[in-house]
């Protein structure tokens, strides 16, 4: 997806979410915070971009989010139970409606044959209780796997959770 395209998709979002009155955080791992950057381009996003939560070390998805020590222990970082806490850490932490967390091996090290270099968790909750998890496999430049990963926790969002808005 290109610059001009994470943009008109991160201004559709923010319509959608001024529309509701809600509001948004993000948990990122592997992104580094390029979901809340893609998100602050867009003029007038504080109406409805609430915080962003940069955590990419473990200590810092147990200190500033509450995932637990004993899950990020059982499951790597990079796993679908820590995305979870990450996303409803991150929603109670900035008393979101809409939540995205995002956990991945961007490489070009650090991959394993259970978790090759390019995999990404995805996380999402919602205020009323909803959420979902997706993972996905990316392949390319550090810089591509995480381009590939901004894009796409945009696209879960606006597909499952504001396009019928």
């Amino acid at each position: 997806m290109t610059d001009n395209e994470l943009m008109q998709l991160s201004e559709r979002i923010g319509r959608a979410l001024k529309a509701q009155g809600a509001t948004l955080t993000t948990a990122e791992s592997c992104t580094g915070g390029w979901v809340s950057k893609v998100i602050t381009d867009v003029a007038g996003s504080s109406a409805w971009f609430e915080r962003a939560f940069v955590t990419y070390s473990n200590e810092a998805k147990a200190q500033m989010i509450g995932v637990k020590p004993a899950t990020l222990e059982a499951h790597g970082a990079v796993s679908e139970p820590v995305v979870v806490e990450m996303a409803i850490g991150a929603l109670k932490a900035a008393r979101a409606d809409y939540a995205i967390s995002i956990s991945g091996i961007a490489g070009p090290d650090g991959g394993s044959e259970e978790k090759p270099v390019g995999t990404v968790w995805f996380g999402f909750a919602c205020a009323n209780g909803q959420g979902i998890t997706q993972r996905e496999c990316f392949t390319g430049s550090r810089d591509e796997v995480r381009r590939q990963a901004t894009s796409r926790a945009l696209q879960i969002l606006w597909q499952h959770f504001l396009q019928n808005t």
